[in-house]
Parts: structure tokens; sequence; C-alpha cells
């Protein structure tokens, strides 16, 4: 736009958009097309807070760290069901986080010009970095950290821009790693890599573990149902005794992170024979009364007999269930055995 012989002056032009380029218009003609973008940013910043805000209305008062994660999470560690059943409400969390701290930065050098009194600006600072605090928070807690690492370095750089003022800080050792990896790895000290939030009070940090471990074993049970049921009745045992306070909380750790580390890698803390050395192997012998020479055969049988690109197709999956009914007479148990050998990588 030449704005010099247009529009006369740029500052004329952002302050009235119906002089002089208008002038062929009458001006209720064209009232509506043309907003004031502070107005729209921040009626854009204040519904993403509003939404936000109902959003995580219902969460108990003092509306801490653990009553955050119970709502969002789970509210008993028992429960089997909860971290599924509230992932709809998690999204829904991350989804509005991330919308109100993009509203924000749109508008954080102009939130006096958009008509915010300093006051009100710094409470909209405040909530920012407690929003992003939740959101980080229950992430690790429901174990979706992972998951949503992707967007993790845009919003860090929203954040470090308009929000914290200091030095970017490394906030967790989480890296490219699961939760349960770093239990794995570094055992019960992977407690001081969680958020601050979490790791100074005991009970946000249990249930943290507990509903990554949980999660864990819901995510593995297609592979090998028999084991990952026991994995989640050991699970519902330490639970109870942590509730119950038969054990203090450095014993509770080394339990919890015993299991973890079984529950992640069975053939390392499990006793199996040495011919048993895969994880396809494994399944097939905890699901089929741990007959070694059955599992061999249905393995080699697997291996070499099975047709390239199986799964999805009727015809080709019909026969990898008549490789497997070779061994197995029960249709019921036939039908089990068959859907957890769909569900190993290795086959």
């Amino acid at each position: 736009m030449d704005y010099k012989d247009l529009f006369k002056s740029l500052e004329k032009s952002v302050g009235d958009y119906t002089s002089e380029a208008f002038d062929g218009y009458e001006k209720e003609d064209i009232e509506g097309l043309l907003t004031n973008r502070l107005d729209k940013a921040r009626e854009k910043l204040d519904t993403a807070l509003e939404s936000l805000e109902a959003l995580c209305e219902p969460v108990a008062p003092p509306k801490d760290t653990l009553a955050y994660i119970r709502y969002f999470v789970a509210k008993d560690t028992l429960d089997k069901e909860a971290v599924k059943e509230n992932e709809q409400k998690r999204l829904a969390l991350y989804k509005h986080v991330v919308a109100f701290i993009r509203a924000y930065a749109g508008l954080a050098n102009e939130m006096e010009d958009a008509g915010y009194s300093k006051q009100e600006a710094d409470e909209i600072i405040r909530l920012t970095k407690y929003y992003d605090n939740v959101r980080h928070e229950v992430m690790h807690a429901a174990g979706d950290y992972i998951d949503l690492k992707a967007y993790e370095g845009g919003m860090r750089h929203l954040i470090d821009s308009y929000i914290s003022a200091k030095d970017s800080e490394k906030i967790s050792a989480f890296d490219d790693m699961s939760l349960i990896d770093l239990i794995v790895e570094k055992g019960e000290d992977a407690v001081d890599s969680l958020p601050e939030g979490i790791k100074k009070d005991k009970e946000a940090a249990a249930e943290t573990i507990e509903n990554n471990v949980r999660k864990l074993i819901i995510d593995e049970t297609p592979t090998n149902p028999k084991y990952y049921e026991k994995m989640s009745v050991l699970l519902d045992e330490i639970i109870k005794l942590r509730k119950e306070q038969v054990v203090n909380y450095q014993e509770y750790l080394a339990k919890i992170v015993e299991l973890a580390k079984r529950a992640k890698d069975p053939g390392k803390s499990e006793s199996y024979p040495k011919t048993i050395n895969s994880g396809a192997k494994r399944a097939l012998y905890d699901n089929l009364g741990q007959d070694e020479s059955l599992v061999l055969a249905i393995d080699e049988d697997l291996t070499y007999n099975r047709p390239d690109g199986w799964r999805g197709s009727k015809i080709k999956e019909r026969k990898v269930k008549y490789i497997v009914g070779r061994y197995v007479e029960d249709d019921e148990k036939l039908d089990e055995i068959f859907e957890m050998v769909k569900n190993q990588g290795e086959y």
C-alpha cells in the first residue's frame, strides 16, 4: 500500500480506517468490516482465560498439585480405568493452556495499550505461569509427557520470551525419556527429576509414579495378558501398603521402583528358561502354562510360515490363526493366544 499518497499518513490510517481511503462509502456501510487489532487480541485473551478457568473450576481446593493430578489423572490410583477415562479432560487442559499462553504472547508487549491496568497485567502473567506449571505437572503425572514432546519447543520459546524474564532453567531431566525409563535408569533418584510441584509433595510423587506404572501395564497388557495381570495385582498391593501406611516412604519407593523395572523389561527381572529369550516367546510361555517345548514349536512355526504383511488381511490372519490352532485346541484359548500374537511386533 502506498501510505504516502493514498492514506496521507500511517498514523491516521491506523487510527481511523474510514478516513480518505473509504471516503466513497457511508461509515454505517463499512462498520464492522474492519476491527481494532488490540480489541480482538484482548477479546481472544480474555476468552481463553475464561475457558481455562471454567475447565479447572471443578478442581478441589486448595487447587494444588495433588488436587489437579486427582482431577485430571486419577482420583484413586487403584482405579485401573481412571487414567484412560480422564484422557479427554487432560487433552482439553493441554489445549486450553496452550491457547491461553499463545493469546497472551500475542498481546504481551501491548497490555497497557489493550486497556489492562498494571495490576491486571501482572495477574495475567501470574496465571500464565501458574497454568503452565499445572499443565507440565499433569502431563508428567499421567505419562503424557513424551506424547506431547513435539510441542514443547514452541511453548518453551513463548514462555521464555513473554512470561519468564530470568534465564532459562532446566525444570526436569526427562528429555526424550518417560518417567518409567528414568526409574529403570536411576531407581529411586528418578523422583528428583520430577517437576518441583510434584517432587516436594510425597503423595503427589507417589501417585505420579503409580499412574505411570498403571499406564505402562495397561498399554502392554495386550502383548502378554497373564504377565501384566500379575503386575497389576502387585501394583494394587503396593498402593494399599502406601495408603495404609504399612511401609514408610523409602520402603514404598523401593517397592514401586522394583515393580516398574519388572513391568518395563520382564526379560531382565523375571526367571525364564534360556531358550525363552524374546518378548514373543515369554508371552507365549506365560500364557500357555509355561510349556517350554510347546512355546518353541509355535514360535518356530510362526517365524517361518506366517504370511508377510498378515495383519489386516482376513485370509492371511486366518492362516496365522490356523498355525496357532495346530497347537492350541480349545477355541476360547485359541482366540486369546491369536489376539496376543497379533499384538506382538515380533511376528
